[in-house]
């Protein structure tokens, strides 16, 4: 399980941020479709998977997440829903296939090969530039959670 770098453009999506637990994560997956049925409801078609982009924090701590879709389309006003953009840049990019559970496996292996290679993330005061998760398998299509598949993506640093 190694990472490929990838060259990224900026990409618009979405989103409602949130701070919580892993033990409150059930509040923050409750927004994928809250973000969803939003969108559907300005006739703005999405363009990719669910996406979840952290901010910071890490596990025992509360993290600053949030939890959108990609769009092409403008967004009108909201008080709970907001336009965001990944940034362009260099990504280390890993997939983790299985259930999201194990997904601590795939991060491992990600920090392992910054070690290995010297890479950097691109952090600043704890806060990241871009680490994001798409959701790459609709479990409506594939129930089974150990065929699932998310795409890592954590920015380096220039």
């Amino acid at each position: 399980m190694e990472p490929i770098v990838e060259e990224r453009g900026p990409v618009s999506y979405a989103g409602i941020v949130e701070r919580a637990t892993l033990a409150e994560w059930g509040r923050v997956n409750a927004l994928v479709p809250e973000v969803a049925e939003w969108l559907a409801s300005h006739g703005i078609a999405v363009t990719g998977p669910p996406l979840y982009r952290y901010y910071a924090g890490d596990v025992g701590t509360p993290i600053e997440v949030e939890v959108g879709w990609p769009v092409a389309a403008p967004l009108p006003p909201s008080s709970r829903v907001r336009a965001g953009v990944l940034p362009a840049g260099r990504y280390a990019v890993l997939v983790h296939r299985g259930h999201p559970d194990q997904i601590g496996t795939s991060f491992a292996a990600l920090e392992s090969w910054r070690a290995e290679t010297g890479a950097s993330w691109d952090v600043v005061d704890g806060r990241w530039a871009c680490r994001y998760e798409l959701y790459r398998t609709d479990p409506a299509v594939r129930p089974d959670p150990a065929t699932w598949e998310t795409e890592i993506c954590y920015k380096l640093a220039e």
